[in-house]
C-alpha cells in the first residue's frame, strides 16, 4: 500500500494542537482507510466546498429539498442513491438531558440503520435551518454506510464515531463537520490503555490536523 505520509517522513514536525494518543490515531485510521478505500481515492477526493459548484440545488428547508441534498452527498460519497432510504424526524419536544455530572446530552442530530433491502438514514428536521449542518450530519451518517454497511468495522468497536467523522474527512466533508461539530463533556471516554481522556465524536484540532495531513499527503500548497 502507498503510504500517504511518505513526504512527510524524515521531516521534523511542528508539535501538533493535540495530544499524542489523539495524533497517532489519526494517522494509523488515515492508512488503515487508504488500506480500505484505495490511496489514490483519498488523494484525489476533493475537498466540498459550501458554495454552489457543489450544491447547486436550492435549499429552503423542506423533505423534498433535503433529498435533493442526500442525493448529491451520496454521490460525493459513492453511495449509491437508491440503496439507500432518506427520513425526517422531529425532536423539536424532547426534554434537556443531563447526566449523572450534569452535563447536556444532546439529541441525535442523525440515525444509520442497516437492512435486509436497503439502508435507513434520519434527519432531525431541526438543524434544516442551517444547511452546512445538514450536509455534515448526511456525510457521517452516509459514512456509517461504507464503514457498518459494507462489513469494513463493527458497531462495537471504541473508535466507531471517531472513525466515522473520520471517514467523512477523508471523502472531502471536513469543512462542514468543522462547522457544525459533535463534541460534548458529557461524551468523554478514555484511549484503550491509558488515563487520558478520548472524545467520542473528533474535535476541532483533531478535524485540523486530519486535513493538514491529508492537504499535505495530496500535495496542497494553498489549502
Amino acid at each position: 500500500m502507498l503510504s500517504l505520509f511518505r513526504l512527510l517522513r524524515g521531516r521534523k514536525a511542528p508539535p501538533a494542537p493535540l495530544d499524542e494518543l489523539a495524533r497517532r490515531w489519526i494517522e494509523q485510521r488515515i492508512e488503515w482507510l487508504a488500506d480500505q478505500f484505495g490511496s489514490e481515492r483519498l488523494l484525489e477526493a476533493p475537498v466540498i466546498e459550501p458554495t454552489a459548484d457543489f450544491f447547486p440545488d436550492p435549499f429552503d428547508g423542506s423533505t423534498a429539498s433535503a433529498q435533493a441534498m442526500f442525493d448529491r452527498v451520496c454521490r460525493y460519497m459513492d453511495v449509491p442513491p437508491d440503496i439507500v432510504e432518506l427520513q425526517v424526524f422531529d425532536e423539536s419536544n424532547r426534554p434537556w438531558l443531563v447526566n449523572e455530572s450534569g452535563d447536556y446530552l444532546p439529541p441525535a442530530a442523525g440515525t444509520f440503520q442497516g437492512g435486509e433491502t436497503r439502508f435507513l438514514v434520519r434527519l432531525e428536521r431541526d438543524q434544516f435551518q442551517q444547511p452546512q449542518e445538514v450536509i455534515g450530519t448526511i456525510a457521517h451518517e452516509l459514512a456509517h454506510l461504507r464503514l457498518l454497511g459494507e462489513g469494513r468495522c463493527e458497531h462495537d468497536e471504541f473508535d466507531n464515531e471517531l472513525l466515522t467523522d473520520l471517514t467523512a474527512t477523508c471523502f472531502g466533508f471536513g469543512i462542514f463537520l468543522i462547522n457544525a461539530p459533535r463534541h460534548w463533556p458529557s461524551q468523554l471516554g478514555y484511549w484503550p490503555g491509558s488515563d487520558l481522556r478520548r472524545p467520542e465524536y473528533m474535535t476541532l484540532p483533531m478535524f485540523a490536523y486530519a486535513m493538514a495531513r491529508l492537504g499535505r499527503a495530496r500535495g496542497e500548497t494553498a489549502p
